[in-house]
């Protein structure tokens, strides 16, 4: 499998991003702050109730109270629908699959699946430091575990899983995908996975104290939690994305994930860079008129049929 290195012009001139908008991100700067973001983009996301759309909220996939996830689906529903599990961040020690119950985040990107001939899924999972390093990926198998039994009535294909993960929840989809001891679900389960701002080698740099929070820190383990090595042996198409404004650390780590896939023989992983966007933005953009990362999304999607 050979996939395409993709890469974005960084001009402002044909993007769909609002000039306000981009001009309030470039003043942000390489900053990760969800609330100043959230009020650039929550007006351009539709309120509920959510025309034409039927959702599940809240149900439980595993025994604790955050083995949690909401199913977006179309009102008449087709069988034979691809899957799109979104697993969202939060350092590690926060975050939730709706930041709050009035906020159009991450609904946004269940409602652009749907649109877009998915069944969205939008999952939760412990947090640390009470469940530290492996339980995210623990639970991403338990949700696709979920999924691959249940999906199949709610008009889903479980043959075309795709999981998406961003910030830490990218690293959790990493940690899944490149450690098969994980897997509840033959060969894991997945048509393809998407990982938006992920961290893939823990060697690279210091680990933050979130980071530690979850991996530990004790770092003569880092080498054996890093997701790198096994990405690299992954039997399934894979895409990595980070952002012109993400903090450095997250574009190290695309261009290191970028250069090592494209060392296998069989070819480098889709690798996307997003112009204009910062950390929070390039998943508050999704299901609005900015569609750089979605058409790729769909793209990826297309290209592993």
């Amino acid at each position: 499998m050979v996939a395409a290195v993709a890469a974005l012009s960084a001009s402002a001139a044909d993007s769909p991003m609002p000039p306000d908008i981009a001009k309030k991100l470039a003043e942000l700067g390489r900053v990760i702050d969800p609330q100043a973001t959230a009020k650039l983009y929550a007006p351009l996301q539709p309120a509920e109730p959510y025309f034409g759309v039927r959702i599940e909220r809240d149900l439980k996939y595993g025994l604790t109270e955050r083995n949690r996830l909401d199913i977006f689906m179309p009102q008449n529903v087709t069988s034979g629908r691809p899957v799109l599990i979104f697993v969202h961040g939060g350092a590690f020690i926060g975050g939730n699959k709706r930041r709050t119950a009035d906020s159009p985040f991450y609904d946004n990107i269940m409602l652009w699946a749907v649109k877009n001939g998915f069944i969205g899924v939008n999952m939760t999972y412990r947090l640390a430091p009470g469940s530290p390093w492996p339980a995210g990926a623990e639970d991403v198998a338990s949700a696709i575990q979920w999924v691959s039994e249940q999906i199949g009535e709610r008009g889903g294909d479980p043959a075309r899983i795709y999981l998406m993960g961003h910030s830490a929840g990218a690293i959790h989809v990493a940690s899944y995908v490149s450690h098969p001891e994980f897997y509840k679900v033959k060969n894991g389960g997945l048509k393809g996975a998407i990982m938006v701002s992920g961290i893939y080698d823990l060697t690279a740099a210091p680990l933050t104290d979130p980071e530690r929070a979850y991996f530990g820190s004790d770092a003569s383990h880092y080498a054996d939690e890093s997701s790198l090595p096994g990405l690299l042996k992954a039997n399934m198409p894979l895409m990595a994305v980070s952002s012109e404004l993400d903090l450095p650390g997250f574009v190290r780590q695309l261009d290191q994930f970028k250069d090592a896939t494209c060392k296998r023989t069989s070819g480098c992983a889709r690798t996307v860079m997003l112009p204009q966007h910062n950390h929070m933005s390039e998943v508050y953009a999704i299901n609005t008129a900015d569609t750089r990362l979605t058409d790729q999304i769909l793209d990826f999607v297309k290209a592993g049929k």
